[in-house]
């Protein structure tokens, strides 16, 4: 893959409950055309897109699909305005604008029905097998969101404000220079938790940037702060940002900025996911806390810590399940698909996006 590629994910499990996705942004950018793909699981959609991806000879925006995060969800081809999308569950996507902004690839048409209608009861049996180890998944991590909520306010209330906000706006001033144009945001996600533990691509952050600043910060209090104000300033000046947000949580907190036209990026860095790199500079976020306020509460934020992880461990434990669940019923539709017309299919889309 061409150098300066980066990785994302685009939709998550939710803290909310379901699954929580950021597809639809992609509509709002007004240059970008939209290939939508429709079929069912085990039909090529991924590898198709790893196709178009591995054929493009500049650098592309990899989506990957947090239920399998060496599958995709999608690819960006910045440099040809377009972008290929999985549009089936659980991010259905519809077009909006047919044939004026958006395109419907069908492989449906590439599947014999009578196969899969022979085959209907345990196809069903195995979709609502895979949906209720999701909800089983929700469960876990919407219980581990509670318990961040609640270290984040414990660490808010020893949360030296002034200090931070003064320190990130000259950090500001310093790397974010006007350019009197319009800010422009992308919004992704860097991390999330799949049936592999929870992945962060760290890869793409050194894609985008060489100049990183990394904030340490456990309890994430200090970082989104400063985080957030970085993000506002980099937009009034002008910059493309990518914006990406936490997974876990609730409030859609921006976790980590990309700024690729200045090679510059902001990210945060805890247990869950570290940010090391060979060059960087660390900002240590206990230097923005009250120590004294926060030793109160040693003990219980220990406690959410370890709970927060056994948690997360047992939502990648049912989302692993759910995988072995989905490459049972992939088989079915593995059989039933016609690969050398979705090959043709492939070929096609090539062409329309000029790669």
């Amino acid at each position: 893959m061409q150098k300066d590629s980066m990785d994302f994910f685009m939709g998550a499990l939710s803290p909310e409950g379901g699954f929580r996705g950021y597809f639809s942004h992609l509509n709002k950018q007004p240059d970008l055309w939209l290939y939508l793909i429709k079929a069912g699981p085990g039909c090529g959609k991924s590898t198709l897109m790893k196709r178009l991806a591995d054929k493009s000879t500049a650098p592309v925006e990899r989506i990957h699909c947090s239920s399998d995060p060496y599958g995709l969800d999608g690819v960006v081809f910045p440099t040809k305005n377009a972008a290929v999308l999985d549009a089936t569950a659980p991010h259905a996507l519809e077009p909006a604008y047919p044939e004026a902004k958006q395109s419907s690839i069908d492989l449906f048409c590439a599947l014999n029905g009578d196969f899969l209608k022979q085959n209907r009861h345990q196809i069903i049996a195995l979709f609502d097998r895979c949906s209720a180890l999701q909800k089983q998944a929700n469960r876990c991590i919407s219980t581990a969101a509670v318990l961040l909520e609640e270290q984040h306010r414990i660490a808010a209330s020893a949360l030296l404000t002034e200090k931070l906000t003064g320190y990130t706006l000259r950090l500001a001033k310093r790397l974010l220079p006007n350019t009197g144009k319009q800010g422009k945001e992308h919004l992704r996600l860097l991390s999330a938790v799949t049936p592999q533990g929870l992945i962060c691509w760290n890869n793409s952050v050194s894609a985008a940037a060489d100049h990183i600043v990394v904030f340490q910060d456990e309890s994430g209090a200090a970082a989104a702060k400063a985080i957030q104000i970085l993000r506002t300033k980099a937009l009034q000046a002008g910059y493309e940002i990518y914006t990406c947000i936490c997974p876990l949580s609730r409030q859609e907190t921006a976790e980590h900025l990309l700024i690729p036209q200045l090679r510059l990026a902001f990210v945060t860095s805890n247990h869950h996911h570290p940010m090391d790199f060979e060059t960087h500079q660390t900002i240590h976020c206990t230097r923005f806390l009250h120590k004294e306020t926060l030793s109160g509460f040693k003990n219980r934020l220990r406690l959410i810590r370890h709970t927060v992880d056994e948690l997360l461990a047992e939502t990648s434990a049912f989302q692993k399940q759910a995988k072995a669940n989905h490459d049972e019923l992939e088989q079915f539709y593995i059989q039933a698909a016609d690969f050398d017309k979705i090959d043709n299919i492939t070929q096609q889309l090539s062409e329309k996006i000029g790669l």
